[in-house]
């Protein structure tokens, strides 16, 4: 075995040292602040990231946690997603541990929704994740996949070659690209894909997941869409992206084209939800431009009267 430079191995050894902390105590300050559950030990909604491509700082990119049996299946890696789901393990969500990070399912593979994708590839591996990380996403994900590995290929080798306690299944990437219907399966949850309509995306997908308890249907981005109400037809939760038209009426025609092509405004957003007929409509990706939370709901309630949630990141449900 060929030998890394002091340099390395000083490095190696200080980032050693930060991953025994997975082993300490969770820190006081919000240890005592558990997640809260809509049940006891049920299925649980974790807002991770809320945010959109402007790089607003209370607003992490676009990444939700369905937590269902002890395991956290991640939709989305937005920017800021590996940060998100400490903050969500030290508020008390035990399965969003680094090393249980292990199941991802990509809506599309638009920047704002993938940026943190090498994080989620790397990171929790160097804190210990031991099993290999299970990719379930849309034709290019594979690509992507291998084209990151690549590019931290020297900085994988020299963990696994140099002084770093690492083992190799914890890089490893198991991709499956996907089609519409069943994409996965095991003792707590059942995933189905479907295809959404998002501006000129050939491959985008919301994925409904139902657990032994819950139903919830994310949809990532997409225009207001009848497989959007066929999805959650009456599901526990749907989380689903929303522009403010209020604010929408101040762009320029250009970019009043483009949204109106790829996204969904919270007036066609009520009208989807009154046919779709969730017990919750969580709001995400909330595009804003300077229109108010009560502005937004207001759109929506125009059609819908049920309950509907502002989210937040880290906001549980």
């Amino acid at each position: 075995m060929r030998r890394a430079p002091i340099a390395v191995i000083l490095a190696c050894f200080l980032i050693c040292s930060c991953t025994s902390r997975r082993n300490e105590e969770k820190p006081s300050t919000v240890a005592n602040q558990p997640a809260t559950s809509p049940a006891q030990g049920g299925t649980l909604v974790v807002m991770l990231g809320t945010g959109t491509p402007n790089p607003d700082p209370e607003r992490s990119g676009p990444a939700t946690a369905v937590i269902a049996g002890g395991q956290a299946y991640l939709v989305d890696c937005g920017p800021g997603v590996v940060r998100r789901a400490e903050a969500a393990w030290q508020r008390g969500s035990d399965e969003l541990e680094m090393a249980g990070l292990t199941r991802l399912f990509v809506t599309h593979l638009h920047s704002d929704h993938t940026a943190g994708y090498a994080d989620l590839i790397l990171t929790p591996w160097v804190l210990g994740r031991e099993q290999p990380l299970e990719v379930y996403g849309p034709p290019g994900i594979r690509s992507m996949t291998d084209h990151i590995l690549a590019a931290y290929a020297e900085d994988i080798d020299i963990r696994l070659q140099g002084a770093q306690p690492q083992d190799e299944p914890g890089i490893t990437v198991e991709v499956h690209e996907i089609a519409p219907g069943e994409i996965y399966r095991d003792d707590h949850v059942t995933v189905t894909a479907f295809s959404v309509p998002h501006g000129a995306w050939e491959h985008a997908f919301g994925f409904r997941f139902d657990t032994s308890d819950r139903s919830v249907v994310i949809t990532g981005d997409t225009t207001p869409s009848d497989s959007v109400v066929e999805a959650c037809s009456g599901c526990d939760v749907l989380v689903h992206e929303v522009y403010a038209k209020t604010g929408f009426d101040s762009r320029s025609p250009d970019w009043q084209a483009y949204h109106k092509a790829s996204h969904t405004s919270g007036v066609e957003l009520g009208e989807i939800a009154a046919r779709a007929r969730p017990k919750l409509l969580i709001l995400y990706h909330q595009l804003m431009w300077g229109a108010t939370e009560e502005e937004l709901l207001a759109e929506i309630r125009q059609s819908f009267d049920g309950e509907v949630a502002f989210a937040d990141d880290l906001d549980v449900y």
